[in-house]
């Protein structure tokens, strides 16, 4: 479901989990481990770890190992095993010829007995001293809810060889103690380039023009329609313009005022309003939410207790994603009910421990800080008129808008997907539109020219250009403190990332939605400032390497960027060939034919199964989709939505109580039955 999965909202970019895996052993799936010994010998007792802290595989490489997990070492295999008891990382060092063979033996030395049957492969481009880079990904079913997959490397005439064997829930909440450890684990020896020290070159007109030619080369690899691209240095724009067409079919071209969803890059401008607020003594970053905005609660008193501001858009509640039930049913959703539904939700891991990204909670952000100054208003009114008096107005921000048919009628750019047969085609906007009644967590419009003005603001601390003062350093900045950590390399503020991956800070965020992935990026200490926008899947994997390849243009880096954006976009094309050919389109008749006309879930309203020729379509009320049918290993049957930008939402069939015909949907910590209606 990787293509539905990218249109929730998320920001950062993490090691492929459900894009490697391992050797094909062509059996029946395997059910969910208890321990990962099946027929190894008897292993020693596991040491249980009180801080992150540096470890070595067996054949000395060194990573990061995180807080809570346990770790032991059985032969050439270093195993970490998560807090739940369900899931493992093995980091195995071998000897082999190739990739393949250096898989087939980590498994063996890990877990002999593993049966799952390899989905895809994919080659990488060397990376971080490592080369031969190979990742494997394995089918499981989907009530086994785990994340199955291997990666190999190679360096100094030796393999080491990754398997990650994890339950769906452990791997979503603990995402950012798995980027700890893969994210630096290097090879022996290796020290990563670093750009400390380093001042940016001058962007002039060849290292612009080989960003465009990056851009532009990446694009028609990702077939990617068009692209927003705008440049700031030196208080300066050094470029504002697109690439490609808005429009599939349609000759019209990307400029700077063309308008993208930009999704979760409108968090930044949310915490940017309360920053305002602080600033002019409103309220505090530690002013609790509930004696600002009455009614305020979770569904653990707890943690609705220690909630202050500064947590609404710190991703550290250890409140999970829970996007599904917006995403679904949402016709009638309001903010007001918005907010309510907040009171369903319980944490899943403890305050301040994991970062946990939660858009409902930072849909409360705007609300709340909307309310401060127009209490007597509807709280979407009054975010609106917040935002638009306070961020969009001081700023120039002229075009940027939350209203979509004003969006919609001005010059903008259409969503774009693969469809089932990964051809480029629009894509299901009706979906987007299930964010605006959470409209501060991502629901804005706006432009390459505008997003410039903002980011300008941000490099110059506060002031308009000119010098006028529009906001406290103090409380701008503060939005970019650690509040919790993605790795080792990266933390997260209030709707802000700040990176240092390469020894530069690098303040970001990106936004996903449906067809349109974003990212708003600046170097405070090198007063260089980026932002880029996209029509298409996979732009966030455009983006995303957009990252890196800005600093290879600023520092001289090691031309990387061109060879990650060529292996990502065969990567996806790859997983979508390999997807498709497990799928039943159309949906198989038989199989078609057992499901009820109808189907109900008291949290995600209803589904109306019908027939259009060949062709079996889920109808939601607020979208629909022809579903494709799928044998799993297991031998349970699932439909899934093929959609084009919503591929791959599954449902799998089963028995409620009483024999009624049922569907049941998951998330990764999630799942929601559908009852014969």
């Amino acid at each position: 479901m990787r293509a539905f999965a990218a249109g929730l909202l998320f920001f950062f970019a993490v090691p492929p989990l459900a894009q490697a895996s391992a050797p094909q052993r062509p059996a029946p799936a395997s059910t969910a481990p208890t321990a990962p010994t099946d027929g190894a010998p008897a292993a020693p007792a596991p040491q249980r770890l009180s801080a992150d802290g540096p470890k070595t595989t067996v054949g000395g490489n060194p990573f990061l190992a995180p807080a809570g997990w346990s770790l032991v070492v059985r032969g050439p295999a270093t195993v970490l095993e998560a807090p739940e008891g369900d899931s493992w990382l093995a980091l195995v060092d071998v000897a082999a010829s190739d990739a393949e063979a250096a898989v087939a033996a980590a498994w063996k030395a890990y877990r002999p007995g593993a049966r799952w049957p390899l989905k895809v492969a994919a080659d990488l481009p060397d990376k971080d001293g490592w080369s031969r880079r190979r990742d494997f990904a394995y089918q499981t079913s989907p009530n086994e809810r785990r994340v199955v997959f291997a990666s190999a490397r190679f360096s100094a005439g030796g393999w080491t060889v990754v398997i990650g064997d994890l339950s769906q829930p452990v791997a979503e909440k603990r995402r950012g103690q798995i980027v700890l450890v893969l994210g630096r684990l290097l090879p022996k020896g290796y020290a990563r380039e670093s750009f400390a020290g380093k001042k940016a070159e001058p962007i002039d007109a060849p290292r612009l023009a080989e960003l465009r030619r990056f851009v532009e080369r990446a694009m028609q690899a990702m077939k990617v329609p068009g692209v927003g691209l705008g440049i700031v240095q030196g208080g300066k724009v050094v470029f504002a313009g697109g690439l490609g067409v808005r429009k599939l079919g349609d000759t019209a071209p990307v400029d700077g005022d063309t308008l993208f969803m930009i999704a979760s890059n409108t968090k930044a401008l949310t915490t940017l309003l309360l920053a305002k607020e602080v600033d002019e003594k409103r309220l505090t970053w530690t002013t609790p939410v509930t004696s600002v905005l009455p009614g305020f609660a979770l569904g653990d008193a707890d943690t609705t207790h220690r909630v202050l501001i500064r947590h609404l858009v710190c991703a550290c509640t250890g409140m999970p994603r829970q996007d599904m039930e917006w995403l679904l049913e949402f016709g009638d959703l309001t903010p007001r009910k918005a907010l309510a539904e907040l009171a369903t939700m319980q944490p899943t891991s403890r305050f301040g421990e994991l970062f946990q990204y939660s858009n409902p909670l930072a849909a409360a952000a705007g609300f709340t800080a909307g309310h401060v100054l127009f209490p007597g208003m509807e709280l979407g009114a009054a975010y609106d008129r917040a935002m638009q008096e306070q961020v969009f107005g001081p700023l120039g921000m002229t075009a940027t808008t939350f209203d979509f048919r004003r969006a919609l009628a001005a010059a903008h750019a259409d969503a774009h997907a693969p469809d089932v047969d990964g051809k480029p085609a629009l894509a299901v906007m009706d979906v987007n539109r299930s964010i605006i009644p959470l409209r501060p967590a991502g629901a804005a419009w706006s432009s390459v020219r505008d997003l410039l003005r903002y980011v300008q603001m941000e490099l110059d601390e506060g002031t308009l250009p000119g010098g006028a003062p529009y906001v406290g350093k103090g409380p701008l900045l503060d939005r970019r403190t650690p509040q919790v950590t993605i790795g080792k390399d990266v933390t997260y503020g209030m709707g802000l990332a700040v990176d240092t991956t390469y020894g530069v800070p690098v303040v970001h965020h990106g936004g996903d939605m449906i067809g349109y992935h974003s990212d708003m990026i600046w170097l405070p200490g090198q007063a260089v400032g980026a932002v880029i926008l996209t029509n298409g899947d996979p732009g966030w994997a455009l983006r995303d390497v957009f990252r890196r390849k800005l600093l290879e243009v600023l520092f001289d880096g090691r031309p990387e960027a061109d060879a990650q954006a060529t292996a990502a976009a065969k990567t996806f094309f790859d997983e979508l060939a390999a997807e498709r050919k497990l799928l039943t389109v159309p949906a198989d008749a038989a199989e078609s034919a057992r499901l009820a006309p109808r189907y109900a879930s008291t949290a995600l309203g209803s589904i109306a199964v019908s027939r259009s020729g060949a062709a079996t379509v889920f109808d939601f009320g607020e979208w629909r989709s022809e579903v494709a049918s799928r044998r799993n290993p297991d031998g349970t049957i699932s439909f899934l939505t093929i959609a084009p930008g919503v591929q791959g939402l599954e449902f799998v069939v089963g028995r409620g109580a009483g024999g009624k015909r049922a569907l049941t949907v998951r998330d990764a910590q999630h799942e929601y039955p559908f009852m014969e209606d």
